[in-house]
């Protein structure tokens, strides 16, 4: 099972998710908000770092954040957005560093919602509350 959480609040984010879900061809990952309960369960569940700030992948019960969880994700999907995976030929360091930019500046850029985004009924199976 491959779980992707992300911050429900953040327009960034939930646009990602949104992409994901298109370029998901094989519909292999599953969803959930960071502020929801099967979040909050899954961080605390994987002693992951309760980070709002970072995208986690969870796969075959290891977890990955940041500039990783990116990377692995693209590996997994089709069209344009697997490019990202490419970004490993670049230093851990560089690449977490641009992530943190982006990650501290999303608000302010993207804008964010007042409550998590509920999903449509044909996509709603694939998420976690």
């Amino acid at each position: 099972m491959k779980i992707i959480l992300f911050d429900g609040l953040c327009n960034l984010c939930n646009g990602t998710v949104s992409i994901l879900i298109h370029y998901d061809t094989r519909k292999q990952f599953l969803f959930a908000a960071q502020q929801s309960n099967a979040g909050k369960n899954l961080i605390e569940k994987h002693n992951i770092p309760d980070d709002l700030k970072s995208i986690i992948l969870i796969k075959d019960d290891f977890f990955f954040y940041k500039s990783d969880a990116v990377i692995e994700i693209a590996k997994l999907i089709t069209g344009w957005p697997s490019l990202l995976k490419y970004g490993s030929i670049f230093p851990k360091s560089f690449r977490n560093w641009v992530y943190k930019v982006i990650a501290n500046n999303r608000y302010r850029i993207f804008g964010k919602k007042d409550k998590c985004v509920i999903p449509s009924k044909e996509n709603l199976a694939r998420f976690l509350v």
